[in-house]
């Protein structure tokens, strides 16, 4: 049988022919061949570089072409799969163990699509659907549609959403680790509707699982502008969206996605006097930064927007001290960049409340002025007139404190 197969049969698989199909940009190629051993790939110049399964690169385009493969579950999690290779494993059994229709389709060398389960409608229809019960195998396929789901803005099918209801209940998320599920998590919040992202674990019962903090907000009231549909982990979808058209810096948008952690743990009481939730919010914050490794600029950057984005939203009502304290504690007399950063985070959070979404945040302009004015006193012009370097630091923050204020002023007149 083998011997029939004078060369190889190759086929490009996966995201590119998905991607080709939606006229969008193909970034990586993935090849799978079908009748060949890893002798003739090895023979033909291809290097092996597979650890579980036999993946090569090619001598001249260093694109990966794997031998086509079939999979079982052996155990927990998922790396607990056994894979058999052969050249007697044909296309189709190779691309039955993909996770979604839409990337299980192929394309040969004469340019033939190549569509056993319907890739193709579903494309057309914007529908993310599972490709077998096998799906249900690996709990990273969990995250990995979401995170479709946030790419392309598509709809989980039914069927496909009692699957992952199932696995939930099964305890499969429990076998997720922290790098992964962090990766996907940055990976998403890029994507070009990250709150799909959120949504679409919570729906099948995950999100209380991977981020209870997050999943803890739901049901929430919200401290101002009440709407009975806008609970805190709504606005906070609500304002995660926003942010995504403002930047795409991951740091920014994961800030955005806690910003507001402490409502879920402070007592709603206590909100209209003391912003308690902003302080409290720090440790939930940090336990989901603890969980998953987050770097510490994500941690630092997220814990400076729990705390202080209410102080930005007020603006005008601070005294110029504590504008000069902010702006210390932002980052902001050593890299301008740290306060754009925030003012990004706490325009999302305005934008995300219901009937504010189109709104002006001219706190914004305010602050980068007040940053202006304080960055332009001269610490060395101070130190050639005194030589104490604890008056040095006094005098510098009474003279920032003085711009500031000169430019509250200012603003409160021709405002």
């Amino acid at each position: 049988m083998n011997k029939k197969r004078k060369g190889l049969e190759v086929y490009l698989v996966g995201g590119a022919v998905r991607d080709e199909l939606l006229d969008r940009e193909v970034k990586d190629r993935d090849w799978v061949v079908v009748g060949a051993t890893e002798d003739d790939m090895i023979k033909r110049g291809y290097k092996p570089v597979g650890r579980n399964f036999p993946v090569f690169l090619h001598p001249e385009t260093g694109e990966e072409y794997a031998l086509a493969r079939k999979e079982r579950k052996t155990g927990p999690g998922y790396k607990g799969f056994a894979f058999e290779f052969s050249p007697d494993v044909g296309l189709k059994e190779d691309l039955m163990r993909r996770d979604l229709t839409i990337n299980a389709m192929a394309r040969d060398d004469k340019g033939q699509f190549i569509d056993h389960f319907g890739g193709r409608c579903d494309l057309e229809e914007g529908v993310l659907r599972h490709v077998s019960p096998a799906f249900a195998e690996d709990p990273v396929r969990l995250l990995r549609i979401a995170r479709f789901r946030a790419r392309y803005g598509f709809a989980i099918a039914p069927e496909t959403y009692e699957i992952l209801i199932d696995m939930v209940k099964r305890g499969e998320v429990d076998a997720l680790v922290a790098e992964r599920v962090w990766q996907e998590l940055v990976g998403a919040l890029i994507e070009p509707w990250p709150d799909l992202f959120i949504d679409s674990l919570r729906r099948c019962g995950a999100l209380t699982k991977i981020f209870p903090e997050i999943d803890a907000l739901f049901g929430v009231p919200q401290r101002r502008n009440y709407h009975p549909e806008i609970d805190a982990g709504v606005h906070t979808l609500m304002a995660l969206s926003q942010a995504r058209k403002l930047t795409d810096e991951p740091m920014v948008l994961f800030a955005v996605l806690v910003h507001d952690l402490g409502k879920a743990v402070t007592p709603e009481i206590e909100w209209p006097s003391h912003h308690r939730h902003e302080i409290l919010g720090l440790k939930p914050v940090d336990g989901l930064c603890d969980r998953y490794r987050a770097p510490a600029r994500y941690r630092d950057f997220a814990r400076q927007v729990c705390r202080y984005h209410l102080h930005l939203h007020r603006l005008d009502e601070l005294k110029p001290g504590t504008i000069v304290q902010l702006i210390e504690k932002l980052g902001g007399f050593r890299d301008a960049r740290h306060i754009d950063q925030f003012i990004t985070a706490c325009h999302a959070d305005v934008l995300g409340r219901k009937g504010k979404e189109d709104s002006a945040y001219p706190q914004a302009g305010l602050f980068k002025r007040c940053v202006d004015a304080a960055t332009d006193v001269s610490a060395s012009k101070i130190a050639e007139r005194l030589s104490d370097g604890k008056k040095i630091g006094e005098a510098l923050f009474q003279h920032r404190c003085e711009a500031v204020k000169c430019t509250l002023a200012e603003n409160r007149t021709h405002g």
